[in-house]
């Protein structure tokens, strides 16, 4: 079975929104950075990575809310570099409150890629075998993505602090164009309960996106599409399940 790696985390007032609770792109940050801790622990770090020319880029991500986490909460987080197949790695990350109870599960795909030609590369051995994954062949396909059909857009330059090592718009980056399209009124009074988002393409450094979205009623409650596109080209796409804060 895959290794687990469980880091404790105290929720700052630099994480939350105007609600105090716990941002989604503050919630990614230190999710990844627990499995950076991980990957360094095994001796696999960014700089073993790279030295193939090499960098990991996530695709995907699936992200199940029980509840969202609250200034001053401490936490723990847990990852699990659960399969992999040729070219897909899923991994798994929980956080739970100080009495165990679930707040977040996040399911997500990372894949390498090659930093000269910015193309996706193969697992390599070398990296994954310290992880003890289950090496698979089924390639996960999660909930199918419902494009927007008749939407609104607001558009967002790419600035330099946009940019992250692996010379690309950070991931944590794009929920914000996501969600900021929403408006104060439907933020501050609600709270997502399950995202699902694909990364396509990267955006550069300078380029204007537009984040384009539409909001639909369910049985379940409100439902968001959205996409972030150049030029009529998708380079993200989300869907969100949403409920009314408590």
């Amino acid at each position: 079975m895959a290794k687990k790696f469980t880091t404790p985390y105290e929720v700052a007032y630099y994480d939350g929104d105007i609600t105090r609770k716990m941002t989604i792109p503050a919630m990614l940050a230190v999710v990844i950075k627990t499995s950076e801790e991980q990957s360094d622990a095994l001796e696999r770090g960014s700089d073993f990575v790279a030295s193939f020319g090499l960098g990991w880029v996530i695709t995907n991500y699936e992200i199940h809310i029980t509840r969202l986490p609250k200034v001053g909460e401490k936490l723990a987080v847990t990852t699990q570099a659960m399969s992999y197949n040729k070219y897909f790695c899923y991994r798994n990350f929980w956080i739970h409150d100080e009495a165990g109870n679930e707040c977040v599960l996040i399911k997500s795909t990372f894949v390498l890629m090659d930093k000269e030609n910015r193309k996706m590369s193969s697992v390599l051995p070398e990296i994954i075998e310290p992880y003890e994954s289950e090496k698979i062949k089924k390639i996960y396909r999660g909930e199918k993505i419902e494009k927007v059909e008749n939407g609104e857009f607001l558009p967002y330059r790419v600035r330099y602090f946009d940019i992250d090592g692996n010379q690309h718009v950070n991931n944590a980056i794009y929920f914000n164009w996501l969600l900021d399209v929403l408006g104060y009124d439907f933020l501050s009074t609600h709270e997502p309960t399950f995202i699902n988002v694909k990364f396509d393409k990267e955006v550069e450094y300078g380029q204007v996106v537009e984040s384009h979205y539409e909001m639909v009623d369910t049985e379940e409650g409100k439902m968001t599409r959205h996409e972030i596109r150049i030029n009529d080209q998708t380079y993200c796409e989300a869907n969100m399940k949403w409920k009314k804060s408590e």
